[in-house]
């Protein structure tokens, strides 16, 4: 099993309503339009997830994802593909499409920021901190 963690908090401007898409971003700040967001300050971006886990997750295969604030947690997968360019060093973007950029990590989600718990939302809305696990069976 390979694991990698992407660290993040969050921020009172966090909404979580968009439908398609959740995103985590290495920026340190966040305005209300960005209603997909779910983190800022975050201690990765595509390109720089580890070259390992960058050729797992192009084999195209199920990526185990798991969402922790605090003492609560959501599990959701979503799929890897050979066309990821993973080269965008600010942001990771998980799909519930399988719409391609420099930013998205991961397509065929089975959530998006709107699915995530309420509660989670609400402690990332204090600026708690948070941790996006993405796990991938060899």
């Amino acid at each position: 099993m390979m694991i990698e963690e992407v660290h993040f908090t969050g921020n009172k401007n966090i909404s979580a309503t968009h439908s398609t898409t959740l995103e985590i971003t290495r920026a340190g700040w966040l305005t209300k339009n960005g209603n997909c967001i779910i983190g800022i300050n975050a201690d990765k971006g595509c390109a720089t997830l580890s070259l390992a886990f960058k050729k797992a997750i192009r084999a195209s295969h199920t990526l185990n994802l798991t969402l922790i604030t605090g003492d609560t947690s959501f599990k959701f997968i979503a799929y890897g593909s050979s066309r990821l360019q993973l080269t965008d060093g600010y942001e990771l973007v998980v799909r519930k499409s399988e719409f391609i950029s420099s930013r998205t990590m991961a397509i065929r989600s089975s959530a998006a920021a709107v699915d995530i718990p309420r509660e989670m939302i609400s402690s990332l809305k204090t600026g708690a901190p948070g941790v996006l696990m993405i796990e991938y069976e060899i």
